[in-house]
């Protein structure tokens, strides 16, 4: 289960690396299974040691914001679920 957890901790902070263009973040764990973040290998953290789901929030609360694309088809699929109002 540890690969698992690695796993989804080191691709919060690639999709990190690829929003802010910097690819000197950094992943630790610690020896009880927490997880911290800096900015380079040996750099101070940037958080206090977390566990799993809250190490991915704040990695994922980093940086610029990915926009979600929606299409035109998703649009007018969103717009026919809003009932109308009675008049």
């Amino acid at each position: 289960m540890a690969s698992g957890r690695s796993t989804r901790a080191s691709a919060a902070v690639e999709r990190l690396k690829k929003r802010t263009g910097n690819p000197g973040y950094s992943m630790a764990r610690t020896g009880d299974g927490a997880f911290f973040l800096s900015e380079a290998p040996g750099a101070p953290p940037l958080c206090a040691p977390l566990e799993l789901d809250d190490f991915v929030a704040f990695v994922n609360g980093l940086g610029p914001q990915e926009v979600k694309r929606i299409s035109k088809h998703d649009l007018a699929f969103e717009k026919q679920l809003v009932k109308k109002k009675p008049e």
